[in-house]
Order: structure tokens, then C-alpha cells, then sequence
């Protein structure tokens, strides 16, 4: 009897394309389908809650799919594990109803970018956080961060070559927190347009240097011009954390 899985996946994105299968690499989605079919023996194809670019990690994307299986959902988990390399993991598994989807029945989703200040560059995380140098202020990121709540036409952190016409987002919360040279950004909404995360990141971080004054992002929002906001920052700092789901 054919099933409806939903899981959560784990990944260093460091080595793929990104979540989606492409043309021009190895994807996690690829991957993990080629680890159902060793261990399932079905070509199923997964649904993710979202695409993650090349280099972007995730904490727990979520996918569903559809198998005939016999092997109990309790222990899908541990069968594919064996058969994924070490920089993706299922995380868990369960049994939905065939009418749930992982990236239309999702309500919120949080990311979070990591970074370090520091003079001089890591080499233990040059894939896992932006190097930021001395001098930012994390205060004025943070009243930055304030225009960017609520509801807007975040055109403005679109990247240039995106097809989206939709581009009205929701923005729940944006939070930092400091440990030691450490700053993580938390951002959680109903939804995120391409390289929107690392553009607001990179747009505070002209707030957090001076660069800009705080209130200098409501204009840049309500002038809807990608050229106004700042770079795209790289990927290796940003993860999908966690995807709430409609109660049913």
C-alpha cells in the first residue's frame, strides 16, 4: 500500500549544487532519492519545503514522498542513513495524509546566518560562517532589522536574474545573538523570495559598519530596487532551521 512519508533531512551543503536537482551538479535532492531507491528499491521523487542554493546548509529541510515500502517508518530513518553519505542525514520520519505537502502546507519558516568577527580569517569555519571584520555594531543591525518586520514588497532583497512575480513577504521576527566573536542572525517569516536572507544580511551589515543609517532600510524597502540594498552575502553562513506546519 503506497504511503505518504513526510521527513526531516539534515545536510552540509558544501559539496552539492544545492537542494534541486540540476543540470550542473550533484544535489542533496538527488542524492537522498538515490539512497530511497538503494534501500527502498522505488524511483520516488521528493518534494522539498523549499529550494537551499549551492554551499547553503540546513538544520531540518523537510520532503515528503510516496513509497510502497514495508519497512516500518520508525526505521526508514536508520535504513537510509546507512546508504547516505556522512554530510546528509535523515533526522526523522513519519506518515501524513496524501493530501499534506512539504513546501505548500508550510506556515513559517525560520533561517538563521552565522558569522564571526575576527581579524583574521578561520579556517576551521570557512564553510560554516561568514568571516566579518572588527568594527560592526550589532546594535544598529539590530535597529535595522526593525524596518524589515511585517508585511512588505521585498523586491528590493530579489536577486536580479529571479522570475518571481510575487514578491509581498511576511516577516515574523529577526533576532542576534553574540557569543564570544560570534553573531548569528535568526529571521523567521511566511516565506522567503531567492537570496533574500543574505541580502538583508548583507544589507545590515552596511547598517552595522556605518555605512548607512538604520532608517536608511525603510527607503531602500519602499523603493523596491535591488541596487539600493546590499551584496548578496555568501552562502556557507546561512541554514534552514526549522519549517512550521498548518495544524490539520
Amino acid at each position: 500500500m503506497c504511503k505518504r512519508y513526510l521527513f526531516t533531512v539534515e545536510y552540509d551543503g558544501t559539496a552539492y549544487c544545492g537542494w534541486q536537482k540540476q543540470n550542473n551538479g550533484l544535489s542533496v535532492q538527488e542524492v537522498v532519492e538515490r539512497a530511497i531507491f538503494k534501500i527502498c528499491g522505488e524511483e520516488a521523487s521528493i518534494v522539498g519545503s523549499g529550494r537551499t542554493d549551492a554551499g547553503v546548509h540546513a538544520y531540518a529541510q523537510v520532503f515528503h514522498t510516496d513509497l510502497s515500502t514495508n519497512i516500518p517508518y520508525r526505521k526508514l530513518p536508520f535504513a537510509l542513513n546507512t546508504a547516505l553519505p556522512d554530510d546528509i542525514k535523515i533526522k526523522n520520519c513519519r506518515v501524513v495524509n496524501k493530501d499534506f505537502n512539504a513546501r505548500f502546507s508550510a506556515k513559517e519558516k525560520t533561517y538563521i546566518y552565522k558569522m564571526y568577527i575576527s581579524v583574521h580569517a578561520s579556517a576551521l569555519r570557512a564553510r560554516t560562517h561568514l568571516h566579518v571584520l572588527p568594527g560592526v555594531d550589532a546594535e544598529l543591525m539590530k535597529r535595522g532589522a526593525e524596518y524589515i518586520l511585517g508585511r512588505h514588497d521585498f523586491k528590493c532583497f530579489l536577486a536580479a536574474n529571479s522570475q518571481v512575480k510575487d514578491t509581498v513577504r511576511e516577516v515574523y521576527s529577526i533576532n542576534f545573538t553574540k557569543r564570544g566573536d560570534e553573531l548569528t542572525m535568526r529571521i523567521t517569516g511566511n516565506g522567503f523570495l531567492y537570496n533574500m536572507v543574505r541580502i538583508i544580511v548583507g544589507t545590515l551589515l552596511d547598517v552595522g559598519y556605518g555605512k548607512i543609517a538604520p532608517e536608511r532600510v525603510k527607503t531602500i524597502i519602499e523603493s523596491g530596487e535591488r541596487k539600493f540594498a546590499g551584496k548578496t552575502v555568501a552562502p556557507q553562513g546561512l541554514y534552514l532551521y526549522k519549517i512550521k506546519y498548518k495544524k490539520r
